[in-house]
C-alpha cells in the first residue's frame, strides 16, 4: 500500500528459510555502544536497562522486516554487564522479553564465560570443573525461571582478552558443550563466535596468518558440538572488511549448525557518515558456492539448514541503530537495517528490489527520486572500495576508531592485518608456498586462489604479494589500477552529491539537511584517501600515474 500498488487479489504466502535472523547489538550498560555511529544505545543508560515506549518500536521495527532475534548487549561482556545474569536486572529483562514475544522476537544475551568467578566467587571457570559446571546449572535454573522467554546466550571466548577455556587447556567444544548442557532443559541455544584470533601477532613472523584462525580452530572440532550449539561465523576470515573473501569454515563443517555474522554498523565501511549499502555484497556471500557437496552448498543453503538437514542455524548481523531520532544517524544507512532484514527473510529478493522498495515506502512515490535514490545504494559500496583499500588487500585505517586512512596503521602491530608493501610490489602470500590459507578452502576454490593467474582481480593482494606492474585482468598494472580506482572514486562521490541536490524537494527537509553534511564529509575523506593512498605507493614504487594526474 505504500508503494501505491494495488492490493487487489493477492494470494501469497511467504515462509522464510533462515530459522534464525538476528541482531548483535555491542551496547555497554554504561549507555555507549562499541562501534556505534547513531547515538547511544536505548536499552541501557548509567547501569540500567530501559524499558519504555521506544522498546516497543523497536521490536515493532525488528519484526516489520522478518527479524525475529536480538542480542542486546556487546559481545565484550566486562563489568556490570556480567550481572545481567543475576536478580539485579531480572524484572526488567523479563519485561522486554515480553514486549519482544509480542512481535515473535527472542531476546538473547551475550554472556561473560568468567561469570563463575566474577559472580560465583569461585577460583576457576573450566568448563570440565564439576564446581564450575554445576554453578552455570543453576545459575541457567535461576535465570529461566526469572526471564522464561529467553532464547539463549551470545559468547565470545579466547579472542581480544575475553576470557575462555584455552586458559585451562580446554577446546571450544569443552566451553560451548557445557553451558549447552546447562541451557538445554529450557530449549536454550549457545551461539559461540568463531572470531578467535591471536592477537598478540609479530610482524616479522610472516608463518603465522590471522586468516587461518578461525579454519584451524574449529575445523578440528566439527561434530563435536552439542546440537543447541552454534557456531557464529564471520563471513570473511578478517573483520568486516570492504572486500575479503569468504570464510573457508563455510564449506569445511559437515556436522555443526552454523550462523553467519555480517556488520550492517559500517565499522570499515564509513561509520555511517558515508552511505554504503551493503545489501549488494550480503547477497554475493549468500549465493556464494562453498563446494560443500555437490548440490546444496551455497552460504544460504547451509546456515538455512537445507544442506546439511540442520535447524539450529542463522544470519546475524552487527547492528547499526542508535538513540538518534531516525534510528540509525545516516537516513541512507536505514536501508542497511531494512535490507538485512529482507534478504534474510526472502530468499526470492535481489538488493536492487531491496534498495527500490525501501526507498519507495521511506520517500515517495516518486519515479525521479526512486530512481536516482536506488542508484546511489547501489553504486556506493563499489565508490567506496574505490577509493579506500584497493584488491583486497583491507585495513590501510587509522588504528583503534578504524575511521580514515593510514596505510602502515596496523604494518608493524600485533594484530595480524598487514600489506606487506615494499618498493617493488604488494601483499599477503596465502599461497601454498606462502601461509598456506588459499589451500584451506575446497576445490576447485582452493586451486583458483592459489594461482596468480585464477585468482579474481578484487582478492588478488588478499591471497598474493605482486609486483606493481603485474598485468591484472582488467589489462591495468596493479599501481596504475590502485590510481585510477581513487580518482575514480572521489569523482563518484562528487556525481553522488550532485545526484542528490537535484531531488532535494521530494525529500523531507529534515532528511535533506541531514544528508549533506555526511555527504560532505565523505567527499572530504575520499580526496584524503585518494591523495594519501595514490602518495604512498608513488613513493613506494616510484611508478608516474599514466595519466599524470597530481600526486602529492
Amino acid at each position: 500500500m505504500q508503494r501505491n500498488q494495488s492490493v487487489r487479489n493477492i494470494d501469497y504466502k511467504i515462509a522464510p528459510d533462515i530459522p534464525y535472523r538476528m541482531l548483535n547489538h555491542w551496547d555497554n550498560l554504561d549507555g555507549s555502544i562499541e562501534r556505534g555511529y547513531a547515538g547511544n544505545s536505548f536499552f541501557f543508560q548509567e547501569n540500567e536497562i530501559i524499558v519504555n515506549e521506544r522498546t516497543r518500536m523497536y521490536a515493532r521495527l525488528l519484526a516489520s522486516v522478518g527479524i525475529n532475534a536480538t542480542v542486546i548487549n556487546n559481545v565484550n561482556v566486562k563489568d556490570c554487564a556480567t550481572g545481567l545474569i543475576s536478580d539485579m536486572y531480572y524484572d526488567k529483562l523479563r519485561a522486554m522479553a515480553c514486549i519482544f514475544k509480542e512481535y515473535g522476537i527472542q531476546l538473547f544475551l551475550s554472556l561473560n564465560f568468567a561469570a563463575p568467578m566474577v559472580l560465583g566467587g569461585l577460583h576457576s571457570a573450566d568448563p570440565l570443573d564439576e564446581e564450575v559446571r554445576t554453578w552455570w546449572k543453576e545459575k541457567m535454573m535461576e535465570v529461566y525461571q526469572n526471564i522464561p522467554n529467553l532464547g539463549g546466550f551470545l559468547i565470545k571466548a579466547d579472542s581480544e582478552g575475553r576470557p575462555g577455556p584455552f586458559t585451562y587447556g580446554r577446546t571450544h567444544a569443552d566451553g560451548a558443550n557445557m553451558l549447552a548442557e546447562a541451557v538445554a532443559p529450557y530449549e536454550g541455544l549457545i551461539i559461540w563466535r568463531c572470531f578467535v584470533y591471536n592477537c598478540q601477532q609479530d610482524w616479522r613472523d610472516k608463518v603465522t596468518d590471522r586468516a587461518r584462525s578461525g579454519y584451524d580452530n574449529f575445523k578440528p572440532l566439527d561434530g563435536k558440538f552439542l546440537d543447541n550449539v552454534i557456531l557464529q561465523i564471520k563471513n570473511g576470515p578478517m573483520d568486516f572488511q570492504v572486500r575479503e573473501p569468504i570464510t573457508p569454515l563455510f564449506g569445511a563443517l559437515h556436522n555443526t549448525n552454523q550462523m553467519l555474522e555480517v556488520q550492517i554498523a559500517q565499522e570499515y565501511t564509513g561509520q555511517q557518515k558515508h552511505v554504503c549499502y551493503l545489501i549488494p555484497m550480503f547477497e554475493q556471500i549468500l549465493q556464494f558456492h562453498t563446494y560443500l557437496q555437490d548440490q546444496k552448498d551455497t552460504i544460504r543453503e547451509i546456515i538455512s539448514g537445507q544442506a546439511l538437514n540442520q535447524k539450529n542455524c542463522g544470519i546475524a548481523a552487527v547492528a547499526n541503530t542508535g538513540n538518534e531520532s531516525n534510528w540509525t544517524g545516516h537516513d541512507l544507512a536505514a536501508a542497511n537495517l531494512y535490507g538485512f532484514g529482507r534478504l534474510a527473510y526472502q530468499k526470492d529478493c535481489t538488493a536492487e528490489d531491496i534498495a527500490r522498495e525501501w526507498v519507495e515506502v521511506t520517500f515517495g512515490s516518486n519515479r525521479e527520486m526512486i530512481t536516482t535514490i536506488t542508484d546511489i545504494l547501489m553504486r556506493s559500496w563499489p565508490i567506496y572500495e574505490q577509493y579506500t583499500a584497493p584488491l583486497g588487500i583491507g585495513w590501510m585505517v587509522n588504528p583503534n576508531h578504524h575511521y580514515g586512512p593510514n596505510v602502515d596503521g596496523y604494518e608493524y602491530d600485533r594484530w595480524g592485518t598487514y600489506h606487506r608493501a615494499d618498493h617493488l610490489g604488494i601483499g599477503v602470500d596465502r599461497s601454498e608456498m606462502g601461509t598456506g590459507y588459499a589451500m584451506t578452502y575446497q576445490e576447485p576454490l582452493a586451486s583458483t586462489y592459489n594461482s596468480v593467474e585464477a585468482c579474481p582481480d578484487e582478492l588478488l593482494l588478499f591471497f598474493h604479494h605482486v609486483s606493481y606492474t603485474h598485468i591484472l585482468k582488467s589489462g591495468k598494472s596493479v599501481i596504475q589500477h590502485i590510481y585510477d580506482t581513487h580518482f575514480d572514486g572521489v569523482e563518484n562521490v562528487e556525481n553522488m552529491m550532485k545526484a542528490l541536490d537535484k531531488i532535494k524537494e521530494y525529500l523531507p527537509l529534515a532528511v535533506y539537511n541531514r544528508m549533506v553534511p555526511r555527504l560532505e564529509e565523505q567527499l572530504r575523506l575520499a580526496k584524503e584517501w585518494r591523495d594519501q593512498i595514490n602518495t604512498y605507493f608513488y613513493r613506494k614504487s616510484g611508478i608516474i600515474d599514466t595519466k599524470n594526474r597530481t600526486i602529492y
